[in-house]
């Protein structure tokens, strides 16, 4: 294995498209759109060099507009989970003997299809797919996938350069090796390049993978696939499967080769398979890696003297932007009372105007949540909240799936700092307000710490230099990314690389070197240029 010193050129953020009327980049989308709209898909899984299709077949429909059907894919078994696994070791010997500077190369070109010829596909099955309005699919399937792909092989190159002392005499090196065994990749529904992700970095180390996306997530995973493919991956380094997440388990996790798992998703699923990773330790070869970003109760705490229209743009974006259905979304917000009548009526005002509706409407702001389950999950909280004398519905709250998972921007005040609507991850377009005494700052700071398990996200509002440090402080283990006078959602590849601890992950921090250095396990190499001949250390010579 070649782990030989390379350059990659040093990565700058992809710029995102704005899509103004008239634009070429917003012509294409809207052709590409009615394209896929119009062409129903056969999507296979993709297993070695074999393109699998099943007589199971399930239906994809847009959230926003579930009458229509985009296509449909093929449901896999078992078996396809045991032949991914034998495709991922088969390939594993010849991917690990390719130089580490053309393996990046493969992913670099990805990147390269994805800003040019994919950039509206990958955007349309989004946005199609996961019910997100352009820019919400701009920012996350094309310019973080692309960040992502092009970032990780420069953190590659310096996790390369990393090597040891060599005293006179000895040459020692330090040697990158991929994991022994296979890499379970699990990726979310709800970002495109979280899903990319997931599966190429751990790739790009040398691994081979098997791959599930979330069913919701498969009709742009697809595209994904193409790309690699397009890209030059060989057959068998990352394979695609279409089964349940128990399904897959049940092979994976009693196999011997496993060698590690690159998750998101829930607190509870993670949980569950860390327990049976552990259930099953001695079956496998070596340790695994266990590298998980699961939920978030996000916060926003507001200090007295924080600009009241700054903290209301912030609740709005953050807690609305694609649903509310970002494990960094604030759902919690604590407002002191000298600003809130300010807050309330700037929420009331710019909520009232929000549009929700199909994506291909660009007016739209919002559109559906992903699918049924997570619509009753969602429109549960708000009849609670209904229902109870602790909650004040201050605006929405009106729901219908009639077409499509619609349910409006909701904001509930709640009295009690520790109701289920203020502890509990909802994973929708859902915020609620906790108003404190203005002088009880620190006190205050101490509920948001203490009211979640999670540790993913959180913001500070304030113009005063002392309150900030005093929150920053208090809650260094309350959040992995946190924000000052800012929404605590849209953290960007090479900038703010993204993760968090306690309930919320194992804080690998994505889109960054950190990450990377899970899935290699190194081997120390010391080479002496001249062996001792004799076993006498000169202590042992008598004056």
């Amino acid at each position: 294995m070649n782990n030989a010193f390379f350059e990659i050129p040093i990565p700058i953020n992809e710029p995102v498209k704005e899509y103004k009327p008239g634009s070429s980049e917003k012509k294409e989308l809207k052709k590409e759109l009615s394209y896929l709209k119009s062409n129903e898909v056969d999507i296979p899984m993709y297993i070695g060099n074999k393109e699998i299709r099943t007589e199971n077949k399930i239906r994809i429909s847009p959230p926003h507009d579930h009458s229509h059907t985009l296509g449909y894919y093929n449901q896999g078994d078992k078996s396809h989970v045991q032949m991914a696994i034998d495709a991922a070791m088969n390939a594993k010997e010849k991917w690990n003997e390719i130089e580490p500077v053309k393996r990046a190369k493969i992913f670099l070109k990805a990147a390269e299809l994805i800003a040019g010829p994919y950039r509206a596909k990958i955007n349309a099955s989004t946005m199609l797919g996961q019910s997100k309005n352009i820019y919400q699919a701009e920012i996350d399937a094309a310019c973080e996938l692309i960040d992502f792909l092009r970032f990780n092989p420069h953190y590659m190159s310096n996790i390369y350069k990393e090597q040891p002392l060599s005293p006179e005499g000895m040459k020692n090196s330090l040697e990158y090796r991929p994991l022994e065994g296979f890499v379970f990749a699990l990726s979310p529904f709800n970002f495109t390049s979280i899903a990319g992700n997931l599966c190429s970095s751990v790739a790009l180390m040398g691994n081979t993978v098997v791959w599930k996306a979330s069913r919701t997530q498969i009709y742009s995973a697809d595209v994904i696939m193409k790309v690699f493919k397009e890209a030059g991956l060989p057959d068998g380094v990352i394979n695609l499967v279409h089964t349940s997440g128990r399904t897959a388990g049940e092979v994976i996790f009693k196999h011997p080769d496993f060698g590690g798992i690159h998750f998101t998703g829930s607190t509870a699923v993670f949980q569950h398979f860390w327990k049976e990773i552990g259930d099953n330790i001695s079956t496998y070869k070596s340790y695994p890696r266990i590298v998980g970003e699961t939920g978030g109760k996000d916060f926003i705490i507001a200090h007295k003297s924080a600009d009241p229209l700054a903290v209301s743009t912030a609740i709005i974006r953050g807690g609305f932007e694609f649903q509310g259905q970002k494990c960094s979304a604030p759902s919690r917000v604590y407002i002191p009372e000298n600003l809130w009548s300010k807050i309330k009526q700037n929420l009331v005002d710019e909520i009232s105007t929000i549009k929700m509706g199909d994506p291909e409407d660009f007016s739209n702001f919002m559109n559906a949540v992903i699918d049924e389950k997570a619509f009753n999950n969602i429109t549960s909280y708000i009849d609670y909240a209904k229902n109870s004398d602790k909650h004040e519905l201050l605006i929405g709250g009106k729901y219908d799936k009639s077409k499509g998972y619609f349910i409006e921007p909701t904001i509930i005040v709640s009295s009690n700092p520790k109701s289920k609507l203020m502890c509990e991850e909802i994973f929708g377009p859902i915020v609620t307000i906790y108003i404190y005494d203005a002088e009880k700052y620190e006190e205050t700071i101490d509920l948001v710490n203490e009211t979640s398990p999670y540790a993913l996200t959180g913001a500070v509002f304030s113009n005063n230099k002392e309150a900030i440090d005093i929150a920053s402080k208090k809650l260094v283990n309350a959040a992995g990314n946190f924000y000052i006078n800012d929404k605590p959602t849209g953290a960007v590849v090479g900038q703010q690389p993204f993760g968090g601890s306690r309930a919320s992950g194992t804080n690998d921090k994505a889109g960054s070197y950190l990450n990377l250095v899970r899935w290699v396990s190194p081997r120390t190499t010391k080479e002496v240029f001249e062996s001792p001949t004799d076993y006498r250390y000169p202590f042992m010579d008598e004056e």
